[in-house]
This record gives structure tokens, sequence and C-alpha cells, in this order.
């Protein structure tokens, strides 16, 4: 650490969760911090309003990835992360969603601690929360499941290591983060395990954004469907979730402004 920041207390880099995008569902943690870094390193699921709130003068730094497009390597995220952590000052680590939750946490969390710099974990409101609320879905049912599997389909080869017979037993709930691009693949597994073709599954783009769709589908029709439907946004998928029929209809309201986050 350079000799005139010695005396300086170091800040614990803030690994915080920017929740499915919207600003008023950005925690007062969250927004606190924010507003307090001095530098804002954040990925691509996080919305120009979220960054926004940064401070005049802070260093905000995209440092993003994307299935199968540009990517920024870990290796350059802790290094990004810690080096500047290691200059004393305030950094916040801000990923969409929840962090704790296929955002790579454990690897900048080994990075800080190997560099002997304190940190904290601030959780967001995560994608299948967001998505199951825009289908007017509950996650869990009695009757229904008990359980809910979290699944991410980024990694294929995981993919092959899960319990797909019990996956495709009637009733059973699972949420898919960054499956898109794995559709085919998993229809195949669940289907080749018995899973019945009318199997509801349902896709959020964008949960809980102004430019939020719902693609409403079955196990069966779920790949042809995907590629008519031309989804080019993060979404979340739903296996045994269907939207309800009548979904709730809340009445639009005006976004919480800064002053009534704060």
């Amino acid at each position: 650490m350079p000799s005139q920041l010695a005396h300086r207390p170091v800040t614990p880099v803030a690994l915080v969760g920017a929740g499915p995008g919207g600003i008023d569902l950005l925690t007062i943690r969250a927004l606190r911090l924010i507003e307090a870094a001095d530098v804002v390193i954040h990925d691509r699921l996080v919305s120009g309003d979220i960054l926004a709130l940064a401070r005049a003068g802070a260093h905000v730094i995209a440092a993003g990835k994307q299935g199968f497009g540009p990517t920024t390597p870990q290796e350059a995220i802790n290094a990004l992360i810690t080096g500047h952590a290691l200059t004393g000052a305030r950094v916040v680590r801000l990923k969409g969603g929840d962090p704790v939750l296929f955002g790579r946490l454990d690897e900048e969390i080994a990075a800080l601690e190997a560099a002997g710099l304190p940190y904290e974990i601030v959780p967001g409101v995560t994608a299948a929360s967001a998505a199951a609320a825009a289908i007017g879905q509950s996650l869990t049912q009695r009757g229904r499941n008990s359980g809910l599997r979290l699944l991410t389909g980024h990694d294929m080869q995981g993919f092959a290591d899960h319990d797909w017979r019990a996956l495709a037993h009637p009733g059973e709930v699972a949420a898919l983060y960054m499956a898109k691009r794995a559709a085919r693949f998993v229809q195949g597994r669940l289907m080749m395990h018995g899973a019945a073709p009318d199997t509801p599954v349902t896709l959020v783009e964008n949960a809980a954004r102004a430019d939020e769709r719902i693609l409403a589908t079955t196990l069966a029709d779920w790949p042809t469907d995907l590629a008519d439907a031309g989804l080019d946004g993060p979404a979340l998928t739903f296996l045994g979730l269907a939207p309800r029929e009548a979904r709730a209809r809340i009445p639009q309201t005006t976004p919480l402004t800064r002053q009534e986050l704060a």
C-alpha cells in the first residue's frame, strides 16, 4: 500500500447485488454504498439508472461477461478489484441480481483474501424472484413443490451432472439462469427421463424492467418457440411454472426518486 495511505484504514470492498435492474428494487444498503464509492466495477446486467447513482468523480468501470460474447477474464476483474482497493479507494463490485447466485463470488473473495483485504457482501433481489413476480406465481406451493432447484445453463459440463430423473418428475419446479442456449440440451435430457411434453416452460426476459417480455410455452415446443421469439436480453427460464391465466395486474407506479430511496 502506498505510504501516503498507510495511516488510512482499508475500507472493506463491497460485493453488492444490484437486483434485476429496476432502481426501485435496489436495497438501501446498496444505494448508500454506490453513492459513497470511489470506484464502481460493474457487470453488463447493471442498468444505466443504477450506475447513474454513483457520485460525480467516481471511477465507473465496465467489467462484464456475456455468454458466447465479449468477456472480461475473471483474473482481470480480480486484479481491478484488489488493485483499486489497495490504494485505499472505496470499491464497490456491482453485480446484477444477487452476488451469491452464479456470480463467481467465491473467486473474487479468494482474491481479496489473498491480498489481505476485508470485504462485505450485500445481497440483491435475484432474477428468479423477480421473474416469478412477473408471472404472478410463487416459487413454492403446498401440494405442488416443497423445494426449488436453481441451476445455471451457462455451464454445460455442470448440466450433465444433474439428477434429470428428479427434475422430470411432475410438480418439480426449477429456475434456470443463462439457459437460452441450453434449451435443446435440457429438453432432450428431461424428455429422455420421462418428463411430460406438456410440462410448462416460461421464460422471462429483462425481469422487472420496462422492456420485460414473457414467453409461455411447453417442454415440447420450448426450443422452437424460443428461436421464433428472438429474445436477445438476459432471461430466466422456469421449468414447471406457467404464468397465471389471470395475472395479477398491479397499476403502474411511478419509480421512486433518488431522494425517496435514501
